[in-house]
């Protein structure tokens, strides 16, 4: 694979995203975005498993503006390894509207920590889906929590959910404030009340620590896009697990587009129908603005909450 050969059947970013109907609270953070090189300017990790299309920190400012948020949380795309000098130009180019999740290595100082901290740093990722990454063990990964505990930093886990009884005593014992990724990946074909999701439910209630994204509606829906803007059912299957998570913890979730949706195939969602299913989700203001401004601020700009 050459440095700039994107992997084959990679959709780019929707080019022309549409003007959302429903208008996000004053103050809405997209907190799980990414930035994808440009790859001539950052280049891509020599070990990563995708080369993706270049989606620079000009367009998703665009974006942002475009859905009307105010603010991004930009995390560390695979892709790019533990390099995170991408994401790191991103936050020092938003003038304090963005704030970062890194992905670290065991052999990071304390030095380098303190500069990303400077730089809008707040978390770092442990990604556990195997297509994704390599294996990086458990030991290292709760020496890195550890450490980065002592900045007020959390952890942001990525998993599938049939991985959690498997995960479940290390997601349980690392220091720090953990959020999930797309509330741990349901299979939404099976009920929601059914054994898989259950246990992520009791996972979320056993642990006052745990957050979860209520995230990626196109990436874990089977029922597929909405066929025109603003129909009612759109990614309709997502949406009894999302209003689950967010009714009976509505303090400790988070909302984000997953721009520019990385590894997707078949369909690239248009980001201003994705921010039209909040409402379906979070129905009341409320609600909404604890999902898209309260939580975000409170983790990620404590000092402005």
């Amino acid at each position: 694979m050459t440095p700039f050969e994107k992997t084959p059947g990679w959709l780019d970013w929707h080019p022309r995203p549409s003007k959302p109907r429903f208008r996000v609270p004053e103050g809405a953070v997209d907190a799980h975005c990414h930035v994808f090189g440009p790859g001539a300017e950052f280049p891509f990790a020599p070990e990563r498993k995708y080369t993706p299309c270049d989606a620079g920190k000009e367009q998703l400012f665009a974006l942002r503006d475009r859905l009307g948020f105010a603010r991004n949380v930009i995390v560390q795309a695979t892709c790019h390894g533990a390099d995170n000098r991408a994401l790191v130009d991103a936050c020092q180019a938003s003038g304090g509207r963005a704030r970062g999740v890194a992905t670290v290595r065991r052999s990071i100082t304390d030095e380098e920590l303190q500069q990303l901290h400077a730089a809008g740093v707040r978390g770092v990722r442990f990604n556990f889906v195997k297509r994704l990454v390599d294996f990086t063990p458990k030991d290292e990964l709760m020496e890195i929590a550890a450490r980065v505990a002592t900045l007020g930093w959390h952890v942001v886990i990525y998993f599938e959910a049939a991985d959690l009884p498997e995960l479940w005593d290390f997601f349980t014992a690392l220091p720090t404030t953990v959020v999930v990724d797309h509330m741990g990946r349901p299979d939404v074909s099976q009920p929601v009340d059914g054994p898989e999701f259950s246990l992520f439910l009791q996972f979320m209630r056993q642990h006052p620590n745990v957050w979860s994204k209520v995230s990626c509606p196109e990436r874990l829906s089977l029922s597929g896009p909405p066929a025109l803007h603003g129909e009612q059912h759109a990614y309709r299957d997502v949406v009894p697990f999302a209003r689950r998570v967010i009714d009976e913890f509505p303090d400790r979730v988070l909302w984000g587009t997953d721009w520019p949706h990385p590894n997707l195939k078949g369909h690239m969602p248009d980001d201003g129908l994705l921010v039209d299913f909040i409402p379906h989700i979070a129905p009341t203001p409320e609600l909404q603005h604890r999902l898209l401004v309260a939580n975000p601020m409170r983790l990620y700009w404590p000092e402005e909450a």
